[in-house]
């Protein structure tokens, strides 16, 4: 049977930096990698809210991207 064994977490938070001439939105993005595996949905909140504190562009969206290894 196969399993699915995680070996990364990244982070990554977009940040609406101004609109370009059409009026639309223009998003920047940081990715922030060595995520503790195991951190919840709440912890991450917390930390990507003091994260965009510090920062002049309001954040859009925080995107939390695992990745395993599957192995047989």
């Amino acid at each position: 049977m196969a399993q699915a064994l995680m070996i990364d977490t990244k982070i990554r938070l977009s940040f609406e930096a101004g609109l370009n001439e059409k009026g639309e939105p223009i998003y920047k993005s940081k990715t922030i990698g060595n995520v503790k595996k195991t951190a919840s949905a709440d912890q991450i909140y917390q930390v990507t809210q003091a994260l965009a504190s510090l920062s002049n562009d309001p954040l859009a969206t925080v995107v939390r991207n695992d990745s395993f290894d599957i192995v047989g």
